[in-house]
């Protein structure tokens, strides 16, 4: 392929949406789509985003020095060693020059500057998701139980306008736009900002009154479904933008509304662009089950393997007498069965570099996702928290519950609060009162986990690993296995940070998927 389709990523975060599209390949194999600006104002993930587009230099083939960094022989951040080794100075060079720790909204003079630059006079797509907490479900419950809280003057609301200035400037060919599906009913002033957006990113020139720059010609644009692959005239509900993406081979019941807007002289032409469904669901096995078991750590007391045994074992007795009374008797016969045997994982709490897998993933086409023969067996990014003692036991009730009622055939296959023995109640005076039923949740074999998002960051409630024998909440590679990264992909930052970047992106791998969609449009226009 002689010539790449350039991206513009906007509200990058650690890079989902362009990983998927500078990974798509075509029928020759060629990358068609180039990345040449990312823009993320938050350092952490700036630094993730920056160290991928460090890899993507090499177009596929990476040096032994990227992965002996990812096996933890050069440091601990790719400063130290990988990026000072001037034999990359080229590679590190382009890598500054794509993906930029900027805000937009704030330097908008210097975005447009780099990205005008990068482009030239080339045609270009725009990717990229607005940062949605003021319309995600959390965040409406939030801002309605605050009576102060005016959404006209929150700014959050309208951040998709800086997408749309980016869209008004450069006029690309087609356009990418993710948000929580909280979008299509969240209203500022009585008004239905979905119909706002929608009438917005329809004719950006006009709804923002800003001209293209120098040499391009404004546009308007159509608004396609990619759940059913029409545009916006033939769509019946807005939940018809809604992607469901277990429906698609991702291992995640994620629902997240995606726009993809056609410039007007190419949306006539455009066909086959609704998303292909999966014969069957990946579940939480398919995409964790080769990865290293690992102890939880404690977080209030000596953070010890004797400890973190004692503690299990010598808690269970009150947990498992506490079951029998209430009838749950296969519950307790489980965890009495993980008490009895409990060993220390060989690995302890696992570890951020030198982990290596104990297994192989089932699927090919999953084994192909995420494995890199350049890493081989090693893993990053996979060393658990630390807990609190007494979660431990909500963490071994829970898994143990997950169990069970798998081999039962239960449709309830994570506990609500009901079903919690009194003496696992934690300190929330609300969490008996049906508000907060699944506040501790766990992700069961056999299915899709429930959606990864950024709260992952704050505690691990929501996400307790299925193993009850581990007794802990799911790592960031974990978490990023479920969110589709490859195992190559490394996250920067502190271990917070790390859970925020993965909780907030795109998978890589639906935006493959979508990417695909685009290039069929594109490949013969551009």
């Amino acid at each position: 392929m002689s010539k790449k389709i350039k991206i513009i990523d906007l509200f990058s975060g650690p890079g989902g949406l362009g990983e998927g599209f500078s990974s798509f390949k075509n029928e020759k194999g060629e990358s068609p789509f180039q990345i040449i600006s990312s823009i993320e104002k938050d350092g952490s993930a700036h630094k993730t985003l920056f160290l991928r587009a460090f890899f993507r230099q090499f177009e596929g083939s990476a040096p032994k020095e990227y992965y002996d960094f990812l096996k933890g022989k050069l440091g601990k951040t790719p400063e130290q060693q990988l990026y000072s080794n001037p034999k990359f100075s080229t590679e590190f060079k382009a890598a500054s020059n794509e993906a930029h720790n900027l805000e937009l909204g704030k330097d908008n003079e210097e975005i447009t500057a780099r990205i005008s630059s990068a482009l030239g006079n080339d045609e270009c797509v725009l990717i990229g998701g607005p940062p949605c907490q003021a319309y995600s479900l959390a965040g409406v419950a939030r801002n309605k139980n605050n009576k102060s809280y005016d959404g006209a003057n929150d700014p959050r609301n309208f951040l998709y306008k800086e997408y749309l200035k980016v869209i008004a400037q450069f006029q690309p060919t087609i356009f990418v736009m993710e948000n929580v599906k909280g979008m299509l009913s969240a209203k500022v002033n009585g008004e239905s900002i979905c119909e706002v957006i929608f009438s917005d990113l329809k004719d950006p020139c006009k709804s923002i009154g800003k001209n293209p720059v120098k040499g391009r010609a404004p546009h308007r644009y159509k608004i396609f479904s990619l759940q059913l692959g029409v545009p916006e005239e033939e769509i019946k509900s807005s939940k018809d933008y809604i992607v469901c993406m277990e429906r698609y081979g991702i291992p995640q019941k994620r629902h997240r509304v995606i726009l993809i807007g056609v410039r007007e002289d190419l949306a006539h032409s455009v066909t086959g662009l609704k998303l292909k469904s999966s014969e069957s669901s990946v579940s939480v096995f398919d995409v964790l089950s080769d990865l290293p078991s690992c102890r939880s750590g404690l977080s209030k007391e000596a953070n010890s393997d004797l400890s973190w045994i004692n503690t299990v074992k010598g808690d269970s007795v009150e947990t498992i007498k506490a079951l029998k009374n209430n009838s749950q008797h296969l519950v307790a016969s489980k965890i009495l069965d993980v008490a009895e045997n409990l060993e220390l994982p060989i690995n302890s709490q696992g570890s951020v570099f030198n982990l290596q897998r104990t297994g192989k993933i089932r699927k090919k086409e999953l084994r192909d996702w995420y494995y890199d023969k350049g890493l081989g067996q090693y893993i990053t990014n996979h060393e658990t928290r630390g807990h609190l003692a007494s979660d431990l036991q909500r963490y071994l009730f829970c898994s143990a519950w997950g169990h069970v009622s798998r081999e039962t055939g239960s449709e309830n296959r994570t506990p609500k609060s009901k079903d919690f023995p009194q003496h696992l109640f934690p300190n929330h005076k609300n969490f008996n009162t049906g508000k907060f039923a699944d506040r501790f949740r766990v992700q069961v074999w056999d299915l899709p986990a429930t959606t990864i998002t950024c709260h992952i960051s704050k505690d691990g409630h929501y996400y307790i690993h299925p193993d009850p024998s581990q007794c802990r909440s799911l790592t960031v590679r974990e978490a990023a296995r479920i969110q589709t990264f490859p195992d190559n992909y490394f996250f920067l930052g502190n271990r917070t940070q790390q859970y925020v970047q993965v909780g907030n992106a795109v998978p890589p791998l639906l935006a493959n998927k979508i990417a695909s969609k685009v290039y069929n449009i594109l490949y013969s226009k551009i």
